[in-house]
């Protein structure tokens, strides 16, 4: 029998995080799940999903981390809504379906459902898709989109901190992926965030090498100058490969 886990996948059609939770609430599944919380709404989703369905929590001792998740996506601009999928006639349920509760965490007795409620809720937002071949036209597309998009919306100061990062991003996706590439572009919080994201279909997540003999040739430099000009970025798995994302303030 496999042990407690948790993990994350996001929907780079609807950009709602599906977070799921297994096995026993215990102490060593609560610092694994706060820090993947943590990074799924980091990523600013349209919506996160909480797959709760094979979470065993008698005494629903989960339940605050839940409530305090929605609590903070309702803060976010645009709001991050937060809807649960778990069984019925548990504590964890009849926890989360009091008023308040049930106002912040709605939960569904299926996935579907629960997809449903979030794709009908996500809120709307400024964004464009661009599609690209993994070649090397794809950076200058993508700088030649990121530009647009910037002047378009007003956020010209922007322009060559958000051409720098996604040219990386896409370089990255195409020589360490191979695979088509997919360019999101959105404007968040009332235009003072511009939110990126790569998608490629390569599984493998990156990390920034800690030591580099020699940080001009080796892999790993591109992500230290992304690193650098944002605000914040990350990674989350797709289904059918991985979203690399960043964020710049204005």
């Amino acid at each position: 029998m496999s042990g407690p886990s948790v993990t994350a996948v996001v929907d780079d059609e609807t950009w709602v995080v599906e977070l799921t939770v297994r096995g026993v609430w215990e102490r060593a599944l609560w610092p694994a799940t706060f820090g993947l919380l943590n990074k799924c709404l980091s990523h600013h989703p349209a919506g996160l999903l909480l797959d709760l369905r094979h979470l065993q929590d008698p005494g629903a001792i989960s339940a605050p981390l839940w409530l305090t998740a929605a609590t903070h996506g309702e803060r976010m601009e645009p709001v991050v809504r937060v809807a649960a999928c778990l069984p019925d006639r548990t504590d964890l349920s009849a926890r989360l379906g009091t008023v308040v509760a049930g106002r912040l965490v709605p939960a569904f007795p299926t996935v579907r459902l629960a997809r449903s409620f979030l794709a009908v809720s996500r809120p709307r937002m400024d964004r464009v898709r661009l599609h690209l071949p993994p070649d090397e036209a794809a950076a200058a597309r993508a700088r030649h989109m990121v530009t647009a998009a910037c002047t378009g919306w007003g956020m010209e100061p922007l322009v060559t901190r958000a051409r720098l990062v996604v040219s990386e991003l896409v370089v990255n996706a195409a020589e360490h992926a191979g695979t088509p590439i997919d360019v999101l572009i959105s404007r968040r919080d009332a235009g003072r965030l511009l939110h990126l994201a790569v998608v490629d279909g390569s599984p493998a997540l990156p990390s920034i090498r800690l030591e580099m003999e020699n940080p001009l040739t080796e892999r790993g430099y591109g992500l230290r100058i992304v690193d650098a000009a944002v605000n914040g970025w990350g990674a989350l798995p797709t289904r059918a490969g991985k979203i690399v994302w960043a964020l710049l303030r204005a």
